[in-house]
């Protein structure tokens, strides 16, 4: 069975499409699955809407998306695990393909993704190297990421000391278990951080980042972007 894992902080904007479009799929693949919700600690009616539209939903409340992420992977039921953010969009193809390769012997991996809606000209310019640097690397980005459940926890799972880039570090830690694979297939997530802060919000964030390594994401300090309370987004039409 395939165990799709959402985590979720007030996402009741965009939740509702993400499952929809997560049932199309896994409903064309044809294979048995479940949906798991970790909701962490939301203020608004993300259970609601889960539950509305036929997911399970595990309630935590650690505002860290590494171990909210290992909650709903805890009360999965499934051997194929599929991380998908809560504002990402997949489809019959990605689903499709990651089964296939999960079959073939890869041991987890990820997929090329697209953003959605119009995007500040700086991102459509980084976007195309983002993607063929990802592939290049293996490493699989946040917004979808697979893995066996037999791989997922001989790598320990997602490291809980992390704030963020957590899919990295576990992307790592699966290669070390076996193949590990990027598919060409293309998965769409939001853009709404991208138009919600400024191109110098943005590269002052990312710099930090770089020039730290990885002491950057131990604790939230400097990772606004993701633990401050969420701006609006300019296209929305919720």
């Amino acid at each position: 069975m395939i165990s799709f894992i959402i985590p979720a902080y007030n996402e009741e904007r965009l939740l509702g499409h993400t499952l929809r479009a997560l049932h199309a799929a896994a409903q064309a693949v044809g294979e048995p699955y479940e949906v798991i919700v970790a909701d962490d600690a939301s203020t608004d009616r993300t259970a609601a809407i889960a539950e509305g539209h036929g997911a399970r939903v595990v309630r935590v409340a650690h505002r860290q998306i590494a171990a909210t992420r290992n909650a709903g992977a805890r009360e999965a039921k499934g051997d194929l695990f599929f991380f998908v953010d809560a504002d990402t969009l997949v489809n019959e193809g990605a689903v499709r393909a990651a089964i296939q390769a999960l079959r073939d012997g890869a041991v987890g991996g990820g997929a090329a993704f697209q953003f959605d809606g119009h995007l500040p000209w700086y991102a459509r310019l980084l976007q195309p190297p983002a993607v063929w640097s990802s592939r290049v690397a293996g490493l699989a980005g946040g917004c979808f990421l697979f893995c066996t459940r037999q791989a997922f926890q001989a790598a320990g799972g997602f490291d809980e000391a992390l704030y963020g880039a957590e899919e990295i570090f576990l992307s790592r830690a699966l290669k070390r278990q076996g193949r590990f694979v990027v598919l060409r297939e293309t998965v769409t997530t939001s853009g709404r951080k991208l138009r919600a802060y400024s191109g110098w919000e943005l590269l002052r964030i990312f710099s930090r980042l770089i020039l730290r390594g990885p002491q950057a994401v131990r604790s939230r300090r400097g990772l606004e972007i993701w633990y401050e309370e969420r701006r609006e987004d300019p296209e929305s039409t919720a």
